[in-house]
């Protein structure tokens, strides 16, 4: 069997993640027709189809199966390679992408607007999705790291936090909770809840909280953006639990308020997470410095009643 080159392997892989040939040609900046042409060659060398179509879908084959882990393998083999290169190139020549949750892209685009600016010849992707995207793009190894609040479990990620993200219950401000002071967690439960959707780290929180009180999860509506529920909450849909860093501008112009509810706000933190067996670029350290102290400085700056961001340097492999 004639050896695969590490150009089919690679737009095998591509395809094989977007089960897509025009998503896979887009990416790779090639023709759709050269994207089918590799994938044709790939099958006859290994003498066994990789893809199945049915429908207008693309499925793997038990043998594409097999081939995406070595390729993925492969493929990360290869861009490691371009990294080595690109270190002894020096640090304003690196490639960065980035990957965070959509709660997280309240403050993100400010910090690493700032971060551009003084590496202003590093390549930077931003990528904003949901928990369970975010966590899919890491696991392709799309995202070299990732901004969340809910670290995954497992041992094939490392998080580590570096700012404090407190969530709180809003309202509108002529809600009549909005008055009321203590508010108990059962009290609650007559309350219609805006929630995020299923696979958000905000949402696991909720239903924990009320797991923990021995509460059923109260009727809710689900929506699948923060600011979804900002509005629907103004509009007097009902009340949601929100990260404080997405309601600064809300709170200011008085559209929404913070309940007084016991238990919260539920301080949980942010998390710098990468794969365990990804060699961090030196771009990806210098962003994970970057964001440390970043962090530290706004503790310093923050009133002492404010919470604080977790001063904790972070470690990003090597």
């Amino acid at each position: 069997m004639l050896p695969l080159s590490l150009r089919q392997l690679q737009v095998f892989e591509s395809v094989a993640r977007h089960l897509n040939h025009s998503r896979a040609a887009d990416e790779l900046f090639l023709t759709q027709p050269a994207v089918s042409m590799q994938i044709k060659q790939a099958e006859q060398t290994i003498g066994m189809p990789l893809f199945e179509q049915v429908g207008k879908k693309l499925f793997l084959t038990e043998a594409g199966r097999e081939m995406l882990h070595y390729s993925r393998s492969v493929v990360l083999l290869m861009q490691e390679m371009e990294t080595v290169f690109d270190e002894m190139k020096g640090l304003e020549h690196g490639h960065l992408n980035i990957a965070v949750v959509s709660t997280a892209n309240y403050f993100m685009p400010q910090l690493l607007a700032k971060f551009i600016q003084a590496h202003p010849k590093i390549k930077v992707s931003l990528s904003v999705a949901n928990r369970d995207a975010v966590l899919k793009q890491l696991a392709e190894n799309i995202a070299d790291l990732a901004i969340m609040g809910q670290p995954p479990e497992g041992t094939d990620m490392v998080a580590d936090p570096f700012l404090e993200n407190p969530l709180v219950v809003i309202a509108s401000p002529v809600h009549p909770l909005s008055i009321v002071k203590n508010i108990q967690p059962r009290q609650l439960s007559n309350e219609t809840f805006l929630l995020r959707e299923q696979g958000s780290g905000t949402r696991g929180v909720v239903e924990r909280f009320f797991t923990s009180h021995r509460l059923p999860l109260p009727a809710h509506m689900s929506m699948d953006t923060n600011e979804a529920i900002k509005q629907s909450v103004q509009a007097g849909m009902g009340i949601g639990i929100i990260s404080s860093h997405g309601i600064e501008m809300e709170l200011e112009t008085k559209r929404l308020v913070v309940l007084d509810v016991d238990h919260f706000p539920i301080v949980r933190h942010w998390y710098i997470v990468h794969r365990k067996d990804k060699r961090a670029s030196v771009a990806a350290q210098e962003f994970a410095r970057f964001l440390s102290e970043e962090s530290q400085q706004r503790a310093r700056t923050l009133p002492a009643n404010t919470p604080k961001n977790l001063n904790v340097g972070a470690k990003m492999a090597k």
